[in-house]
């Protein structure tokens, strides 16, 4: 399924979709300076951007190949910054943009000038976590006339850390995750996925050339349980080992999910903020869960590039199960700026979910839950990922 969200202020002639007897009916209008996000159309509601960008470069995400990338890099596909636009930046092969951008094909002869209906640009993708795929957005923003007329990914399941020769070569089984579809010029395109299978690289094809500025991969990591059996002791509640965002009391300036990603948060942002609340007796939280029963013995706490906004104090709760009760395990506790917390547990938290609570408001740059999967755990986590097998 595809979705499409426009701004208010969009350009009511581009709100319509390509036909055959108007193959530029998706393109944006040509930039006519100031705002070059003024007539961008946005993906920001869509029903699965909430969920983890497994294509994210702090995962360990990477484009490791295309066919093509004459005019921009491969590379910039996952940066996770806005595109940039600037209209007098040229270099000696021509307009410089903020994407992966390919030459223009042509056809086999003079009789024969354009490329031939299969003719397509790829780009592959390895997914910085394995997991199942919810919903992918193609971003062609500041990709006004020259964006791709359809797009299309497929997704595969390879073991270990396969090269670009590995992955194209033809026992490797590929499915077509979105099949070549239209998309809009300046916007970001949205696409559902409804697989419910695990995969660890996708291709990108642009048909039959043009550019993408940026690629989201939204979905739920899966690990293998047997990595997780072989650490021992690990991060109960790491993005990389299947922990995940349930909700919070506010995203205003970032994502909760940042406080569950691998390494350091580098500047104030990469992590949990919140707006500065005002209505006495409340406080800000966010609820995790794990990616099974696990028992927790170690907590660490990071507020690290959070001076005059870090949370005051932190309470942290757990429970077992989908309707346990709720209990203590990290009670009120001081927090100060800029630092790392450790706090030992004196007994073993066996749980499913935490809330992490903050008081009265502020930010939290890193958490991390260090223990293992209970039996059970483990058992839940592996029948999971058995059912996700392509």
């Amino acid at each position: 399924m595809t979705f499409e969200q426009n701004d208010p202020g969009a350009r009511n002639e581009n709100r319509h979709e390509t036909t055959p007897d108007d193959p530029h009916a998706n393109d944006a209008a040509p930039y006519g300076g100031g705002d070059p996000y003024a007539d961008y159309r946005t993906a920001a509601h869509l029903p699965f951007t909430g969920l983890v960008d497994l294509a994210d470069r702090r995962l360990g995400a990477g484009v490791i190949a295309a066919n093509d990338e004459f005019f921009a890099q491969r590379e910039n596909l996952l940066l996770r910054e806005r595109a940039v636009f600037d209209p007098e930046h040229f270099g000696h092969k021509g307009k410089i943009m903020d994407g992966w951008e390919t030459r223009r094909r042509r056809g086999a002869d003079a009789g024969h000038p354009f490329p031939a209906p299969d003719a397509h640009d790829w780009a592959l993708i390895r997914l910085g976590a394995p997991g199942i795929i919810r919903g992918i957005v193609v971003d062609t923003a500041h990709f006004r006339g020259n964006y791709p007329q359809r797009v299309s990914v497929q997704a595969t399941s390879a073991e270990g850390s396969p090269g670009p020769d590995a992955l194209l070569a033809d026992d490797v089984k590929w499915e077509e995750i979105v099949p070549p579809t239209p998309v809009r010029g300046h916007a970001a395109n949205g696409f559902e996925i409804t697989d419910s299978r695990r995969y660890t690289h996708i291709r990108l094809c642009q048909h039959p050339d043009g550019g993408i500025a940026r690629l989201r991969v939204h979905g739920e990591v899966v690990p293998d349980p047997s990595w997780l059996a072989t650490l021992g002791t690990f991060d109960l509640i790491s993005v990389l080992n299947g922990g995940s965002y349930e909700d919070a009391s506010d995203r205003f300036y970032s994502s909760p999910t940042q406080i569950i990603l691998p390494g350091t948060s580098r500047k104030m942002d990469d992590g949990w903020e919140n707006r500065r609340r005002r209505v006495r007796d409340t406080n800000d939280w966010v609820r995790f869960r794990l990616p099974a029963q696990g028992a927790v013995r170690a907590v660490e706490i990071d507020t690290a590039y959070l001076l005059g906004n870090a949370a005051g104090w932190i309470a942290l709760q757990g429970r077992d199960g989908e309707s346990g009760e709720w209990f203590e395990i990290i009670p009120r506790t001081r927090l100060q700026p800029d630092t790392p917390h450790r706090f030992p547990l004196p007994s073993e938290a066996v749980v499913t979910h935490v809330r992490l609570d903050a008081f009265p408001d502020g930010g939290v740059a890193r958490m991390r839950l260090h223990g293992s999967l209970t039996e059970s755990g483990a058992a839940a986590l592996t029948t999971r990922f058995e059912a996700s097998a392509p």
